[in-house]
């Protein structure tokens, strides 16, 4: 089942957009967006890079490890990470 973005009142103005997946089950809120139309582009731009985007691995595990280089699904990660 596909998930969904939903727009919502940031608490000190401005707005929100929440990542659901398919189940309502959040999954990522965004920083605060000034208007609507701003929030609507940012949910364009969350699409590109969530199909090609590349994974960070930024967890004290991969810092812990002198490669750090791949995922822990094996899923080459960007350089330097």
């Amino acid at each position: 089942m596909p998930g969904y973005f939903e727009l919502v009142d940031a608490p000190d103005g401005g707005y929100r957009v929440r990542m659901l997946d398919g189940t309502g089950k959040l999954m990522a809120i965004s920083v605060t967006f000034p208007s609507k139309r701003a929030a609507v582009a940012g949910v364009s731009r969350a699409r590109e890079i969530a199909g090609t985007g590349l994974i960070r691995d930024r967890s004290h595990e991969a810092r812990a490890s002198q490669d750090g280089k791949v995922s822990h699904r094996g899923t080459r990660t960007a350089a330097g990470s």
